[in-house]
């Protein structure tokens, strides 16, 4: 059955490469034109408003002791709109689609479905700053990606806030060295619904800080195009007396045809924000267990071997721990998550459209304090195929 679907998958996607290629050779629909041009044919001349629609879409065949489900999902659906209004003042909105709109509750007064509404002022003399909700600066090279290209984020991400409201100061060292100080709010939701804290008939057990901000150093470096750094670290008041930090390293290399990444990313947290040390060991207090620490390690390799054509692997190491120990439950490593990628891009046009086929693995390890609190070992499956696409609409 297994090897059924897969020839299927795999004609699916040469299917699909194919139309785009006899598509390429008929029309140049889109190659350097946003969609507005195109079907105007009135050229655009200035840069004061730009509008992209952000997708990845595919069909997805998963797998978990045996095929599970098959079935189509558009796993990333964004609208962005950015501009420049003179040389000084710019702004950027983004927000997506498929996910909620509520925002009752919420501690800046905004729905969790907008990534980035603000605007950003050039100070001079190399300074600037960025003014309303925002992608937090934290290091990491995936991190920065555009989330369409992610066919699967690292656990440490995934579980991560990473859009908050507040102000981001940069400076501009030189033409390839940037610094980022940055201090937002900590959470998006109330202090309740970020740590299941509900205590209407009895004393709370934690109470939420006065501050609840984070505080990031970023450094951004470029050393001739051929090495890239994205480093930062973060301290966050997460309640009263405790606090998380947060350390990622972002190294880039880049080789002709040849481009990789590692990413280095340990988070120490009072309380544990991540949940997955809450989800292994049971509630403890409230809703999350205290004195979590995890680790994730990520590396990413292309090969633009032709082209039009990318060929990639990925691989994932993870670790969470608890940092103390608390009663019965000892200090140490709890559980080793593994991911494990590969595959194939096809660009047919100049544009940063794209066709995938790609598998996703990813397995999980539980050690014995672990599985004494009836954790299994487990592992999951996945083969794509489909598109990723940044629509210049615009």
């Amino acid at each position: 059955m297994i090897k059924k679907l897969t020839f299927i998958l795999l004609a699916a996607g040469c299917t699909q490469i194919m139309y785009a290629q006899s598509t390429e050779k008929n029309e140049k629909f889109l190659e350097n034109k946003t969609l507005f041009e195109e079907l105007t044919n009135v050229k655009k001349k200035q840069d004061k408003f730009n509008l992209f629609l952000n997708m990845q879409g595919s069909f997805d065949a998963n797998f978990r002791d045996g095929f599970e489900e098959g079935a189509f999902k558009m796993r990333q659906l964004r609208i962005e709109a950015k501009g420049n209004i003179n040389n000084w003042l710019s702004y950027r909105y983004r927000q997506r689609l498929n996910r909620s709109n509520d925002s009752s509750g919420n501690i800046d007064n905004l729905p969790t479905s907008i990534d980035i509404a603000g605007i950003g002022v050039k100070l001079g003399k190399g300074f600037s700053i960025f003014a309303g909700k925002q992608c937090t600066a934290y290091g990491g090279i995936e991190f920065d990606l555009n989330p369409i290209e992610i066919y699967e984020y690292s656990d440490m991400i995934e579980n991560m806030s990473n859009f908050m409201t507040g102000l981001n100061i940069g400076y501009d060292i030189n033409a390839h060295q940037q610094l980022n100080l940055q201090i937002l709010d900590s959470r998006n939701g109330s202090f309740n619904k970020t740590y299941g804290v509900e205590t209407e008939d009895e004393q709370p057990t934690i109470e939420s800080g006065k501050l609840p901000l984070v505080y990031t150093l970023n450094w951004n470096g470029n050393f001739n195009d051929v090495f890239k750094t994205r480093w930062s670290a973060s301290i966050m008041n997460e309640a009263k007396d405790k606090n998380l930090y947060y350390f990622a390293f972002g190294n880039e290399l880049n080789l002709n045809k040849f481009n990789m990444f590692l990413d280095f990313m340990y988070s120490k947290e009072g309380i544990d924000r991540k949940g997955i040390m809450t989800g292994i060991t049971g509630s403890m207090e409230g809703h999350n267990a205290f004195d979590a620490g995890y680790f994730s390690m990520v590396t990413k390799l292309n090969y633009r071997f032709l082209p039009k054509w990318n060929a990639f692997v990925k691989g994932m190491y993870e670790t969470a721990s608890l940092t103390k120990q608390q009663g019965d439950l000892e200090k140490g490593k709890y559980r080793t998550a593994w991911g494990y990628f590969a595959g194939v891009e096809f660009y047919p046009m100049d544009t940063n459209l794209h066709f995938f086929l790609t598998y996703v693995g990813r397995s999980y390890d539980f050690t014995a304090r672990a599985k004494a609190l009836g954790q299994e070992n487990y592992s999951t499956n996945r083969v794509s195929v489909g598109f990723i696409y940044q629509l210049p609409m615009f």
